[in-house]
């Protein structure tokens, strides 16, 4: 198999809080005015990712991945989470407040629901004037306060509130509460997983006219109840990358790309390009690849030597 670059078919999700960012400033083809998710890359069952370009198109990831797992996913990727993909990649548009949720371990989520738990961070690629995130607690809290909160719909009031701009990132480890606000375009990078405790949806109703479902008492005891430095500072030097974001499960960089850089391949692990604005090409072997804001590209663990030439900012996505 000649392995090359490989761009998906996005997956459009409606939300309740979604609105049109999505197509408006990232050119996915949506279809109603609350899109809320583009699931770019994904092998969550039911939304799995399919081939967009070349002689793989119309093929699944999965199916892809299973032809030669350490060619497309790496040997340390394959050695650390079999043959599966480990990671799920979305851009968000939030019109209005998302719900406040949690996220269970690994450990939880494999014994309630045997999936991975989802570690996350969020890149802010645009954020309307006021737009704010919820990431943690305040203050140092416990079960007993918050249920109390929660109760008279207070629950707010014990979070931590940040306002944001484009360029902030945020790492989100498990167990944290969080919410995304309203006003923000936001790239996503997560386990595979798509396991989320609601906790509070600020009693909003859907065209319906029903409350969302709420997961108040599986959250109990996923909840980290102390604050978190979840806010992360990192460097921009130019044409190369800067390390934002560096966990377990994926380890995020930041390329400002103002001439040419070397993207980080090797044989360990796939690499994952997301572009947040500009526009680049994408250099492997003799071939080139025209990459604009908003696309995502997978880059199979067997490529080698790939370059980027133009002027964009990108990030780079690797399991190291």
């Amino acid at each position: 198999m000649d392995w090359y670059p490989l761009v998906f078919k996005p997956i459009i999700k409606e939300r309740i809080w979604g609105g049109t960012k999505l197509r408006d400033v990232l050119h996915k083809p949506i279809v109603s005015e609350i899109s809320g998710e583009s699931w770019e890359l994904s092998t969550v069952p039911g939304d799995v990712s399919v081939i967009a370009n070349g002689a793989l198109e119309g093929t699944d990831l999965n199916t892809v991945v299973a032809l030669n797992p350490e060619a497309v996913l790496g040997k340390k990727v394959v050695a650390q989470f079999g043959n599966q993909f480990p990671l799920l990649f979305k851009f968000l548009d939030a019109r209005e407040d998302l719900s406040i949720q949690v996220h269970p371990n690994d450990a939880l989520a494999k014994e309630r629901h045997n999936s991975f738990g989802k570690t996350e961070m969020w890149y802010v690629m645009q954020a309307d004037p006021g737009a704010q995130l919820i990431v943690g607690f305040k203050e140092d809290s416990n079960a007993e306060a918050y249920q109390t909160a929660l109760a008279q719909h207070q629950v707010v009031d014990l979070l931590a509130k940040h306002s944001v701009q484009k360029g902030d990132v945020f790492f989100l480890e498990t167990g944290t509460v969080h919410a995304i606000g309203a006003g923000t375009l936001i790239a996503e990078i997560q386990q595979t997983s798509d396991i989320t405790y609601r906790i509070y949806d600020f009693d909003r109703r859907d065209a319906q006219g029903n409350l969302r479902e709420l997961h108040t008492e599986w959250a109990l005891e996923a909840i980290n109840y102390q604050p978190t430095e979840s806010k992360k500072a990192y460097t921009q030097n130019t044409n190369v990358s800067n390390v934002m974001v560096d966990c377990p499960y994926f380890t995020t960089s930041f390329i400002p790309l103002t001439d040419t850089a070397s993207v980080h391949c090797t044989h360990d692990s796939f690499t994952v390009l997301m572009v947040m604005e500009g526009d680049c090409a994408l250099l492997y072997g003799d071939q080139k690849m025209e990459l604009t804001k908003g696309t995502t590209v997978l880059l199979p663990a067997a490529l080698e030597a790939v370059q980027l030439k133009g002027n964009a900012e990108l990030l780079e996505i690797t399991i190291s």
